[in-house]
């Protein structure tokens, strides 16, 4: 039975949800995927796009379907009631919440990852505006939730950017004696088996009764997991930001520097506000294309920008204050596009060598994965600031987590 068993990986990212089918052999056996109707911030799209996209799961492939595993935007944060119904709209990985900074402030050290990218803000601003009586939960945890009927956990990696002491296994203990508490999560590990999926929401999605749903983990990890690094290798993910991981024998501590313990290895790294987030405010898909053939890369531009999405960096410094620089703009859109491709690059340099600083083995080579990585022109231009090779990986991250939920299953059968 377990030889010609399935597994689903569920990605909710910023544009769309995607979903992939392994088998036990690792291949993947069908994938979809879905733009949300209306956008990140939108809850029901979520919910839309992952019934649509597993009801239209062959029922060949459907019937042999023996776990799920969710990951999403890691940041995303969703206010519901006790029972999971949620009671506004999602706040978005991206919106800062500078109003909120005092209070921050006040809950987690000045090194946390918190402080860096607050969903801890996004959370009080959540509060603030619907009470204190209700239940915070990323995307990624609340459809986890939807698919068991329970609200009550959340996963660590999910969680980091909340306050979550990873190494410690706590919260900080300044939120034991804050109202937030009451609307956190239980805390759980990725990869762990929570739960059969509700008997109502087998009916409703036509998935055996059976299935497990495993806890999962944030999307940058996901596509970590689906690119399947070697051990010489370290990670940039291009999406809407520029994310940098490295699997290491033992968490590294920095400013601007996260750790994630996944798949049983620690994954540690930074994500900056850049990215290709601001390549889709200013061209098209088809611009992007046209436009970065039109590219010289053997030339430098001589334009020098900071294409942050918003005020404010994460990584590789940590500036709340630091302001975007979109300009000087020039008359030619190609060579705008240059300048920008160059000034990501330049960050992605930057973050490996802050790394490096911190102790972390020089990659032998860089695997590169998310929408940016399908840019030969941007690649060139990054080896060249890096001084490291790349190879590209278009593996979806629906497939990290389908891995994820299968490792979890065979360790659940040894």
């Amino acid at each position: 039975m377990m030889e010609s068993a399935m597994v689903l990986g569920i990605d909710l990212g910023t544009s769309g949800v995607k979903i992939a089918v392994i088998n036990t052999k690792r291949e993947l056996v069908h994938t979809a995927n879905m733009p949300y109707p209306k956008g990140l911030e939108e809850w029901e799209d979520w919910k839309y796009c992952c019934q649509t996209l597993i009801k239209a799961i062959p029922k060949k492939i459907k019937s042999k379907l023996m776990a799920c595993a969710v990951d999403g935007t890691s940041g995303t944060v969703l206010a519901c009631d006790k029972t999971g119904e949620p009671i506004s709209k999602a706040l978005p990985y991206y919106l800062s919440c500078l109003e909120q900074d005092k209070a921050v402030a006040s809950l987690v050290s000045n090194g946390s990852a918190a402080r860096l990218d607050s969903s801890l803000a996004r959370a009080l601003r959540l509060i603030d505006q619907n009470g204190k009586n209700l239940l915070i939960r990323h995307q990624a945890d609340w459809i986890t939730g939807w698919l068991i009927g329970d609200w009550r956990w959340g996963e660590e990696g999910n969680n980091v950017r909340m306050g979550w002491k990873l190494i410690e296994k706590s919260w900080p203990t300044n939120f034991s004696t804050h109202s937030l508490r009451k609307s956190l999560p239980e805390i759980i590990p990725s990869g762990k088996v929570l739960a059969k999926i509700d008997k109502l929401q087998s009916k409703n999605l036509d998935l055996p009764d059976k299935v497990l749903i495993i806890s999962g983990t944030t999307d940058s990890n996901a596509s970590v997991l689906a690119s399947n690094p070697r051990s010489y290798e370290g990670i940039t993910i291009l999406g809407s930001t520029i994310v940098l991981k490295r699997f290491v024998q033992k968490p590294i501590e920095g400013e601007g520097i996260t750790n994630h313990y996944v798949g049983g290895r620690w994954l540690c790294g930074g994500a900056s506000n850049s990215g290709c987030a601001v390549l889709k405010k200013i061209f098209t898909d088809d611009e992007l294309i046209e436009l970065s053939r039109q590219i010289n890369t053997e030339n430098d531009s001589g334009i020098r920008l900071m294409p942050l999405a918003c005020k404010g960096e994460r990584f590789p410094v940590n500036d709340p204050n630091l302001e975007p620089n979109l300009e000087p703009r020039p008359v030619s859109d190609s060579l705008y596009l240059h300048a920008l491709l160059e000034a990501f690059a330049k960050i992605e340099a930057d973050g490996w060598h802050k790394l490096i600083s911190l102790g972390i083995e020089v990659p032998k080579r860089i695997v590169t994965i998310g929408g940016g990585a399908r840019n030969p022109q941007w690649r060139f231009l990054r080896e060249k600031h890096i001084g490291i090779p790349i190879r590209t990986c278009t593996e979806p991250p629906a497939l990290g987590v389908a891995l994820l939920a299968l490792q979890s299953v065979e360790q659940l059968r040894r």
